[in-house]
């Protein structure tokens, strides 16, 4: 059972007009992140990001970052000299800081469907080259629909990573979306991205809002569904990165819960992988040293909820992990040592709670008028 509105279900808006509605939301009622309604869609724990990636925010134009509508990190470790495609681009925060730390040796493409976001993010590309010291530019942006990737001309097995902050949720057709990034994906990719989650599916009432889709919530795939359209279209399980949970403080906006059905909602980020290589695809438990050569992780890298490594101290994984680790990007920051570990995780949790983000929420912040980027 799918959470989200399609063509095929009755009283549901087509998904024509759920897009339409999408660019008219972010297109033209919105002019800045201060005209949101709630914060469902805007980022926490700014504070806490590595001081490169603050460094590189503060550097991006005034007008990119008033335009900014995201609701987590969506910039993972390990980046310099690679390629990077940005699903719902918007006015290209995320881009221009990609642009920064992939460096002259990768690239950044970002593709959003509203015209006036890409205007935003066209018109800043020459500022941000000359900012960050580029010598030419290495991104760019292009118009089209993040479940159809292809009419854009992205092609097959051509990115390193796929990232997208709080976007999915505002499609009419999530699976359409995970099959398209895993596409253009190469062997070994990953798909890096924070968007919004509820704990179970929505009232029809509530999908019909447009306030409420546009707002990133009612849209909001059960995080059950995440996990079974990444299996269906070849990811390897998602693992949760982190999550931030959402409640509702504002008298004046409790007739918002009133029409959600009690459903909870929470941000998160999750890192799912296209594994191709046959041997990574066969890797046992292990122990695995991190060599603390990424840059901003020289001590410690926090790969997932459940999974820190220090530099230099040998850990065990299980299978899974040890397969996206040895199949990914990341098998140049580990040494791998064989060894007959259990196959489980090393914190005992289960595998249901492993990938669910409501049990390992970090903070709650009311939803209310505005976000931290206003």
């Amino acid at each position: 059972m799918s959470s989200c509105c399609s063509p095929a279900k009755k009283n549901c808006p087509s998904g024509a007009s759920v897009t339409d509605s999408v660019k008219e939301y972010y297109g033209k009622r919105l002019t800045g992140s201060s005209d949101l309604k709630t914060n469902a869609c805007t980022t926490s724990n700014v504070g806490k990001w590595p001081k490169h990636i603050r460094e590189a925010i503060s550097q991006c134009h005034d007008e990119v970052q008033s335009k900014y509508y995201g609701c987590g990190l969506t910039i993972p470790e390990s980046l310099i000299g690679v390629h990077v495609l940005d699903l719902g681009s918007g006015s290209g925060l995320d881009c221009f800081v990609l642009s920064k730390l992939v460096g002259e040796g990768g690239s950044v493409v970002g593709i959003d469907m509203t015209d006036e976001q890409l205007a935003v993010a066209n018109k800043h590309v020459d500022y941000h080259m000359e900012k960050f010291g580029l010598p030419k530019p290495n991104v760019r942006f292009v118009k089209g629909y993040i479940e159809r990737l292809g009419e854009a001309g992205l092609e097959d097995n051509s990115f390193d990573i796929v990232v997208s902050n709080c976007v999915i949720n505002l499609s009419p057709d999530k699976k359409s979306v995970l099959k398209e990034a895993f596409r253009v994906l190469k062997s070994g990719g990953e798909l890096y991205f924070s968007d919004v989650y509820s704990d179970r599916a929505v009232p029809e009432e509530a999908k019909k809002d447009e306030v409420l889709w546009g707002e990133c919530v009612s849209g909001a795939m059960v995080w059950s569904e995440l996990v079974q359209y990444a299996q269906e279209v070849g990811f390897e399980e998602p693992r949760l990165v982190t999550a931030s949970g959402y409640s509702i403080e504002d008298e004046k906006l409790k007739k918002i819960q009133e029409k959600l059905g009690g459903a909870q909602f929470c941000s998160a980020t999750y890192r799912i992988v296209k594994i191709g290589d046959d041997k990574a695809r066969d890797a046992k438990p292990m122990k695995v040293i991190y060599k603390g050569d990424i840059l901003g992780f020289e001590k410690r890298l926090e790969f997932d909820a459940f999974n820190v490594f220090e530099a230099g101290i040998p850990k065990q994984v299980a299978s899974p992990l040890a397969k996206i680790l040895k199949g990914t990007r990341y098998a140049n920051h580990f040494n791998f040592e064989s060894t007959d570990g259990e196959e489980k995780e090393t914190n005992g949790a289960s595998k249901v709670s492993l990938v669910n983000p409501f049990p390992h929420i970090t903070k709650t912040q009311p939803l209310s008028k505005g976000g931290c980027c206003s």
